[in-house]
């Protein structure tokens, strides 16, 4: 009989935050899902248990997120796949949403070239999505189930609904102020206005047609016909620029993932026009060479190693990374641990190196609100996953008839080079608009393997802390030797050159850790208001399948 073990609530969203345990991991023999949902991680063993790989089970979950996870979960966004076959192929899948064919570098400046706000709270914030072509074409490709059989569950939870828990109650409420301009997000999340409370019955009726449409029809039931109408109608109400050649036009991409060795584990992650893989890579190359285990879990001399390894990577994120179809982005010299060794040999073992002095490596010619999942099957099928809307709930504009949020994703655009984003990233000349362009993302959906078995399936949310979360849980797997739960549960710690500050969880680095970093001149070390990440992972070990939700998560669970 199926088991599904809930995770308790470790530590509330604010300060002082509660690491008193760490989740317990399901253990299971033919297959694990690690999501954000609960209802969603048992669409997905469901699909297991109907004889359904694990990607039949990773598309049924998404399209479950897009019912019972709103904020992140969504057929209006985007995100990637990384795919490990039981043949030992390993494969990406880009579905991120594109710029529309109307976009222009200079959209959203004033007259006096300042950013507006427009990239991130209008119809104009909205790319054109590629969820459901993603998860469309990774059905086709590697499932084995029809595609009406793996969007009944999701088709039934929104026709039918499901009770509303607290957690999810509690947000729909403090987002009713920002969605009040929208006719169709409020009759979707309130009742006339009047917020939804915890038990309630939620049904979704437009997003179950829009579902139905595409189980019916395949990508033309939502890029073409009566849904695709509806989305150029719901551009038409607020000068958005999605157009049905938009949409007609939008396909999602398989790319060669980029991978690498550290310590004798395969480390395969999303490449360009994804961030993560690229510096999780390059960050795990720099610490290569150092005793990471013999130095001890966040010991000053680790963290300062880290944050150095971190503050380079992500000075070469500003510059060197976007859209491969439309700059060329060095992925291989990134990667090479001859590039690392070469940004990494000028730091001081006893001093941090000022942010100021730090600027992208010199290349030889030639990317909070995110949802990421996990999948593993004992045929030795792997699926890691990460959607996203960008903002929580996106740019909070459903799209009247359809049901459905649209993101705000051209935020992730370089609006201005050296401008940051709403996540203080800076970007350059290679992650600047145009038409039809890709935005670049931190997004890391990661799978590591040994001897060719998958062995950890990871990745997470969190805007700019996605990549040091997935970079924390691998370290804790390979260098720490960790649980499964303790290497997602721990606290953790994040650095992204600029600003130039170390922002931490409540118990991440000790008193003496502290006073060890300030000695060595790091600067802004600040507790962080808000949890770092959402690590839902599944890890193979000992013959048996373990998975587990990140504690930071309220309403997820892993299940088998």
């Amino acid at each position: 009989m199926r088991r599904i073990f809930p995770i308790l609530l470790l530590w509330m969203l604010t300060p002082p935050l509660l690491f008193a345990a760490t989740p317990v991991p399901v253990e299971g023999r033919q297959g694990v899902v690690a999501s954000a949902s609960a209802l969603a991680s048992e669409v997905g063993v469901s699909i297991m248990k109907q004889g359904g790989n694990a990607i039949d089970a990773a598309v049924a979950v998404g399209f479950a997120l897009a019912v019972t996870y709103p904020s992140a979960g969504n057929l209006g966004g985007g995100g990637f796949m990384v795919i490990h076959t039981q043949g030992g192929d390993q494969v990406a899948l880009d579905f991120r949403e594109v710029a529309p064919l109307s976009a222009h570098r200079t959209m959203y400046l004033d007259d006096q070239g300042n950013v507006t706000r427009d990239s991130v709270k209008t119809h104009k914030a909205a790319g054109v999505p590629g969820s459901v072509a993603g998860l469309l074409d990774a059905l086709e490709k590697y499932g084995t189930l029809k595609r009406r059989d793996v969007l009944k569950p999701a088709i039934e939870l929104a026709q039918k609904g499901f009770v509303l828990p607290a957690h999810l109650a509690a947000q729909f409420e403090k987002q009713l102020e920002s969605m009040a301009a929208y006719p169709a997000s409020m009759e979707t999340f309130s009742r006339n206005g009047v917020p939804y409370v915890a038990g309630d019955l939620w049904k979704q009726p437009d997003l179950a047609k829009t579902l139905q449409r595409i189980a019916d029809q395949g990508k033309e039931g939502f890029y073409k016909g009566e849904t695709a109408q509806l989305i150029v109608d719901e551009m038409a109400r607020g000068n958005g620029q999605i157009t049905l050649e938009d949409l007609a036009r939008y396909q999602a991409k398989w790319r060669e993932p980029v991978s690498g060795t550290y310590r004798g584990y395969r480390v395969t992650s999303m490449p360009p026009p994804s961030s993560g893989g690229v510096l999780i890579l390059e960050m795990l190359n720099m610490l290569s060479p150092y005793p990471v285990a013999e130095l001890g879990w966040n010991s000053a001399e680790l963290v300062h190693l880290m944050v150095e390894a971190e503050r380079r990577a992500y000075a070469d994120r500003a510059v060197h990374l976007g859209d491969p179809d439309f700059y060329a982005v060095p992925v291989e010299t990134l990667i090479s641990p001859e590039y690392a060794k070469q940004r990494f040999s000028d730091i001081d073992s006893d001093k941090a190196t000022d942010s100021e002095a730090v600027g992208a490596g010199r290349i030889p010619a030639e990317s909070p609100e995110t949802t990421h999942y996990s999948v593993m099957d004992a045929k030795g099928n792997a699926v890691a996953v990460t959607t996203t809307l960008n903002w929580g709930y996106g740019n909070k504009i459903v799209v009247a008839g359809a049901g459905f949020l649209l993101n705000n994703e051209m935020d992730d655009f370089a609006a201005k080079p050296g401008v940051p984003n709403s996540y203080g990233l800076l970007g350059s000349e290679a992650n600047a608009i145009q038409p039809r362009k890709r935005m670049l993302s931190s997004m890391s959906p990661t799978i590591v393997s040994q001897a060719g078995r998958p062995l950890l399936v990871t990745g997470s949310p969190g805007g700019s802390t996605i990549i040091t979360t997935t970079l924390q849980v691998i370290l804790n797997i390979i260098d720490h030797k960790m649980s499964l739960n303790d290497a997602v549960g721990l606290p953790r710690f994040h650095h992204q050159w600029k600003p130039n500050q170390i922002f931490y969880e409540p118990y991440a680095l000790s008193p003496d850790t502290l006073k060890q970093l300030k000695q060595k001149q790091h600067q802004g070390l600040t507790v962080s208001k808000r949890l770092i990440g959402d690590a839902n992972s599944v890890l193979f070990r000992d013959g048996v399948l373990q998975g587990v939700n990140d504690p930071r998560n309220q309403g997820g669970t892993a299940a088998y």
